[in-house]
C-alpha cells in the first residue's frame, strides 16, 4: 500500500514562505496525478495544486501566482512551494496520490500550515 509522508510545515508571518515536500514509498508513476489538499479549521477538505504525470500543473484561483506544485520523479517526491502567504492560506496541508477523474486514493496524514497576521 502507498505510503505518503508530509513535510514541511510550520508557523510563519503573513508575506513569509513554505516548502512542503511529500515523499511517496513507491513509483509515483503509478498515479497519473498528485494533489496537495488542505483543510481549515471547521471548513471542508478543497484541492490546492495537482500535478499530473506529463507535468502540467493545475492550482485553485486564491493560490495561482504564489504557490508552484513540482515533482522529482527519481525521489518519488511532489512539493509545493508557498510564497506571499496569508492567514487565509491556514490548514491542514495533505498530499494525495490519485488517478485522473477520480478521488484522492492514498493520502498523507497532513502537515500543519499556520500563517500569522
Amino acid at each position: 500500500q502507498l505510503q505518503l509522508v508530509e513535510s514541511g510545515g510550520g508557523l510563519v508571518q503573513a508575506g513569509g514562505s513554505l516548502r512542503l515536500s511529500c515523499a511517496a514509498s513507491e513509483n509515483i508513476f503509478n498515479f497519473n496525478v498528485m494533489g496537495w489538499y488542505r483543510q481549515a479549521p471547521g471548513k471542508q477538505r478543497e484541492s490546492v495544486a495537482m500535478i499530473l504525470s506529463g507535468g502540467s500543473t493545475n492550482y485553485r484561483d486564491s493560490v495561482k501566482g504564489r504557490f508552484t506544485m513540482s515533482r522529482d520523479n527519481a525521489k518519488n517526491t511532489v512539493y509545493l512551494q508557498m510564497n506571499s502567504l496569508k492567514p487565509e492560506d491556514t490548514a491542514v496541508y495533505y498530499c494525495a496520490a490519485q488517478w485522473v477523474g477520480a478521488t484522492p486514493k492514498y493520502w498523507g496524514q497532513g502537515t500543519q500550515v499556520t500563517v500569522s497576521s
